[in-house]
């Protein structure tokens, strides 16, 4: 066989000759070559199908032998090439094409046709999106069991009191201890909220969120314990499991729990303290394990001071305290934040992501943001349908135009500016490429899989880019 006399030329060891004969038993083509480009092994079924002796190749110019071959280039650049169209015999393969180094030099390059047609590539792809498809349903059947949707990861910032607050949020997660979550408006309490549980013990169980706000004052009770059949008029037959008992196993998230009504602070503690739950109308208490975590935007300790929020009630929430840091704090996250919003704006639309306008982002960073994110998403929102491929200051409202003539910097730091310029790299190389990320990664200069991350890391990932 040509297998064998070709293993007859390699040094002898068992190893050696096993090594060759798996080469050949792959489904996968394989060639090697030298520094040169000439061919120093090509396996037997990319030889049957060049329809070339593996022997009598050794040694040729490997463009003389795989026409459209890349393996030169790959040679020159010292860069790998990663899922390449190439065109052999009229058919269109997909390969992937390596440099082999060694003491710090290349000394050939090692080649392999995954796919031997677009078909092959095509059906695979149909495979993987199905597999995916899966995992997203059996994914949001959990999260829509549990009701938690976000997660430590949905959090952007790089900021170092955003990795402060992460790195505590980490580790406290597993435990059982209350957490009181401060922050003003807009800045993500209830997703921090969700993370909390997402990352706890209790994950598998629920999540069960109540604004204390929200509800008037005379059902807060019956929405807190529930209530029995015929408790009250107008209850519901059969009654009614309050959120108490329906966090049961898991978390509860008391928001705004600092407009709560004094008369419930006082039924609210008990049930902290005996860990037991009365409903309305009823004659007996139900254990109940549950751990809560509240969020508030007011100064409990002058309500506490005021007599309008019991202090006994706000040491027992307040066994961790979490403290969100406003937007105005945190200005070197607005670039990568303003970017990831839009991103996903664009692909919860089906449109391609704008680029942020230098002009209109510096008019961002010189913003006070009262309104924190929530605030910076509606503005971005607004633009996102006002403006077009491109987002400058003339498509922002005209209340954040009116600050650009503000002589105060953007104060970013040197890390943030740094991370802007590299995404203002990927987003044109993106541009420039037409959207194809093989492309674009190798314009750059970088493996495809640090390009994936560093889109990720800047938000700008999309399943509807191309590959």
């Amino acid at each position: 066989m040509a297998n064998e006399s070709l293993a007859d030329i390699q040094p002898t060891q068992w190893d050696a000759t096993l090594l060759l004969r798996g080469l050949d038993a792959m489904t996968e083509w394989v060639v090697v070559v030298d520094a040169e480009g000439r061919i120093t092994y090509l396996n037997a079924p990319y030889a049957d199908f060049l329809e070339v002796d593996p022997v009598a190749a050794l040694g040729r110019p490997v463009a003389e032998v795989i026409e459209n071959t890349r393996m030169p280039e790959v040679l020159a650049s010292g860069k790998a090439e990663l899922a390449q169209l190439q065109l052999v015999r009229g058919h269109h393969m997909i390969a992937h094409r390596y440099p082999i180094r060694s003491g710090g030099r290349v000394v050939g390059a090692i080649g392999t046709v995954i796919y031997h047609d677009t078909w092959e590539w095509r059906q695979m792809n149909a495979q993987v999106q199905a597999l995916e498809a899966e995992v997203d349903y059996y994914r949001q059947a959990l999260d829509a069991r549990a009701g938690a949707r976000w997660q430590l990861t949905d959090v952007v910032g790089e900021s170092e009191a955003m990795r402060g607050l992460n790195a505590k949020v980490r580790k406290i997660a597993p435990g059982d201890a209350s957490v009181l979550i401060r922050g003003e408006s807009g800045t993500g309490k209830e997703l921090y909220a969700h993370a909390l549980h997402r990352l706890s013990e209790r994950a598998g169980g629920p999540f069960i969120k109540l604004n204390c706000a929200a509800i008037p004052e005379q059902l807060l009770e019956a929405e807190l314990f529930g209530y029995e059949d015929g408790a009250f008029t107008g209850a519901r037959k059969g009654g009614k499991p309050g959120k108490f008992q329906l966090a049961h196993g898991g978390t509860l998230f008391l928001d705004e729990i600092g407009d709560m009504p004094p008369a419930m602070q006082v039924k609210l503690l008990r049930v902290l303290q005996d860990r037991e739950v009365e409903a309305v109308g009823a004659t007996r208490l139900v254990p109940v394990d549950v751990r809560v975590i509240a969020a508030t935007h007011r100064p409990l300790e002058s309500l506490v001071a005021r007599g309008e929020f019991r202090e006994d009630l706000f040491y027992r929430i307040n066994v961790v305290p979490l403290t969100i840091p406003p937007l105005r704090e945190r200005r070197e996250d607005i670039p990568v934040l303003a970017r990831h919003l839009l991103a996903r704006l664009a692909e919860r639309r089906g449109r391609r992501c704008p680029v942020l306008g230098e002009a209109a982002l510096a008019c961002l960073c010189r913003h006070a943001w009262p309104g924190n994110v929530r605030e910076l998403e509606n503005v971005l929102e607004a633009a996102f349908y006002l403006g077009g491929s491109r987002l400058d200051v003339d498509d922002l409202p005209e209340a954040l135009r009116g600050s650009v003539a503000t002589p105060a910097p953007c104060d970013l730091s040197l890390k943030a500016a740094l991370a802007s310029a590299e995404c203002e790299a990927l987003e044109r190389a993106l541009r420039e490429c037409g959207g194809n990320r093989t492309r674009a990664a190798r314009r750059l200069g970088i493996a495809k899989s640090s390009f994936y991350e560093k889109l990720a890391r800047h938000g700008l990932v999309s399943d509807r880019q191309s590959a």
